[in-house]
């Protein structure tokens, strides 16, 4: 039986497939407010039944009783007889960029096609070109998609494994005799995708640990169950590995295997050219070409400094130059998490979010936020219902109205304009003036070519109103490659109009990468961290995209949006005021 934020989504789909004006929506809108929701949902079923839920974001009358349906039943009657007319694996094959829910009619129409073995088979025999409106070129691009999303399938998005990974830490730092137990690896450094998870414990009773380690809830399989060492496949499909370790050693352990490689292989050079050798275990004076005396292994601090170096914070140990900023006594003093301030990018029930104004103010305060600014879309998008700009105009009486109630909190009035195909903006200048904040994106014509899509975007930096590039590449993790942009012509439009760049936290975007904001930095250009929040629960991505600042060697000073909503407001005044000069 699948999850019931994938039945509320394949309805959406079905719906749309049906062509419905409403429902689609309404069931997509659901379906992310339930992932969103987690337990929360059951839990206020139990509470107080169908009425409870109508309370909840995103969750109407009609869907409310066919969640208290699943509750009860196990089951959705409307959804099973929905599936025997449309047996398609419509969750599998909707993560294929491209294959929206028109194409999976088509495709099961003509070709019998129903889950992803099947348009495999479709597409190594070349039916697919044939059918009407594809073509040579759309065949390719799907299998194009195709294969993006399959490399991707190995490796799950930080934000999904984080939490079982703390989990997982929280439980067994309570077992008697665990002096310490971590995380390492890809985990440590905060890279946006996990492949396992390796915990370091500390212990004078390592079979206790093991024991309780293999017998979590979340085990599927047993790999291996050792002495010191035990590997387990969790019900998520993630495998998991415990070192049990001596506490002497830990530190030497920790930096090991959080890696990465290349930095590791980087740092085991420096320790051979001052005659020492660093492994697993320790720091060693090297002896006619032997392991020597062990000089430090308690803790990372221990071991750099005895190579005359700082500790590279683990987010920016990539094998780069980290170990001559570590040497040279350079390295930043990247952004603290906690920093930001404000999200500037929240989507609202105005378009396509899950909630009003008023609900993702009380969400942003509940996660320690003292503004936010309410970007929702413009009327290009006019399958989200876009807002033009008399709407845009009547949302910030709204919010004029709102903030002469709020204390302590404020709600910029902004925008997520959409960027046209000439690079030109959605809404009039006139309207994008008389925002605090206006953010731009591209959200049509991912294909164009490098050159034609470069234009585009610095265009629209260009314009003296805009304020940032929202998600620059438009990458969709395991779904969407970034558009083909210059990314230096970007940055440099960037910093000669003063537009700052979004680190889009959303875990399936993580856009920018760290690659481009340490390009950022380098050329002075500012940043704005954003959740892109569409439901109350999304304020929680702000640590991943302060996450990607610290990969991308950003400081406090790098980053707007770790300003005051008051300071804020001045610099981006002075800002325009210099633009339009």
């Amino acid at each position: 039986m699948p999850t019931l934020a994938d039945i509320l989504y394949e309805f959406s789909v079905w719906h749309e497939i049906g062509g419905s004006p409403f429902k689609p929506r309404a069931y997509a809108l659901a379906a992310e407010s339930v992932t969103a929701l987690g337990s929360d949902v059951k839990d206020t079923w139990r509470t107080g039944g169908v009425k409870a839920l109508v309370a909840l974001p995103g969750i109407g009358r009609s869907i409310a009783e066919k969640i208290d349906e699943y509750f009860r039943t196990g089951h959705i009657k409307e959804y099973d007889m929905m599936k025997k007319r449309f047996p398609v694996d419509i969750t599998g094959l909707t993560r294929i960029e491209g294959l929206g829910p028109k194409h999976l009619a088509e495709l099961y129409r003509r070709l019998g096609i129903t889950d992803l073995a099947m348009l495999k088979r479709g597409l190594t025999r070349h039916e697919i070109r044939s059918l009407p409106g594809w073509g040579v070129k759309s065949e390719e691009r799907l299998a194009k998609n195709l294969a993006l999303m399959e490399r991707s399938s190995g490796r799950h998005l930080l934000s999904e494994i984080l939490p079982m990974a703390d989990d997982i830490v929280a439980i067994l730092s309570k077992i008697p005799g665990v002096r310490r137990c971590v995380y390492a690896g890809s985990l440590r450094r905060r890279q946006e995708t996990v492949g396992d998870i390796d915990l370091i414990a500390t212990t004078d009773t390592p079979a206790r640990v093991m024991d309780a380690f293999v017998a979590l809830p979340l085990v599927e399989a047993v790999h291996e169950k050792g002495k010191t060492r035990s590997s387990v496949r969790l019900r998520n499909g993630i495998d998991a590995d415990l070192r049990v370790v001596p506490d002497e050693v830990f530190g030497a352990t920790l930096q090991y295997f959080t890696g990465d490689k290349r930095h590791n292989v980087l740092l085991r050079e420096r320790a051979l050219s001052k005659r020492l050798t660093l492994n697993e275990y320790g720091l060693f004076r090297l002896a006619k070409k032997k392991m020597g005396e062990r000089l430090a292994c308690a803790t990372e601090e221990d071991i750099y400094a005895r190579l005359d170096m700082e500790t590279p914070p683990p987010e920016i140990r990539g094998g780069g130059d980290e170990i001559e900023a570590a040497w040279t006594k350079t390295l930043p003093h990247l952004l603290p998490y906690g920093s930001v301030k404000g999200d500037l990018q929240v989507q609202t029930d105005w378009t396509d979010g899950s909630a009003s104004i008023g609900d993702m103010v009380t969400a942003a305060k509940a996660a320690g936020l003292s503004y936010l600014a309410v970007t929702d879309h413009t009327k290009a998008l006019a399958f989200i219902h876009g807002l033009d700009d008399v709407q845009v105009k009547k949302q910030g009486r709204a919010i004029d109205a709102l903030n002469r109630k709020l204390r302590g909190f404020r709600v910029l009035k902004g925008t997520e304009c959409d960027i046209l195909r000439d690079g030109g903006l959605d809404l009039k200048d006139s309207t994008l003036a008389s925002l605090d904040w206006v953010g731009v994106s591209v959200h049509s014509l991912f294909n164009l070519p490098r050159k034609a899509q470069t234009a585009r975007v610095v265009k629209a930096i260009a314009n003296p109103n805009v304020d940032c590039l929202f998600h620059p590449t438009c990458r969709i993790i395991g779904k969407r490659e970034g558009l083909d942009l210059d990314m230096d012509e970007v940055i440099a439009a960037a910093k000669k109009h003063r537009v700052a760049l979004e680190i889009d936290a959303y875990p399936d975007r993580s856009d920018l990468r760290d690659i481009h904001v340490r390009a950022a930095v380098q050329a002075g250009v500012k940043l704005a961290i954003d959740t892109d929040a569409h439901t109350p629960d999304h304020f929680r991505f702000i640590p991943f995209g302060e996450a990607i600042a610290r990969r991308g060697w950003a400081t406090t000073a790098d980053v707007v949006n770790t300003k005051s909503a008051k300071d804020l407001l001045a610099y981006l005044d002075k800002k325009r005021k210099r633009r339009v000069s």
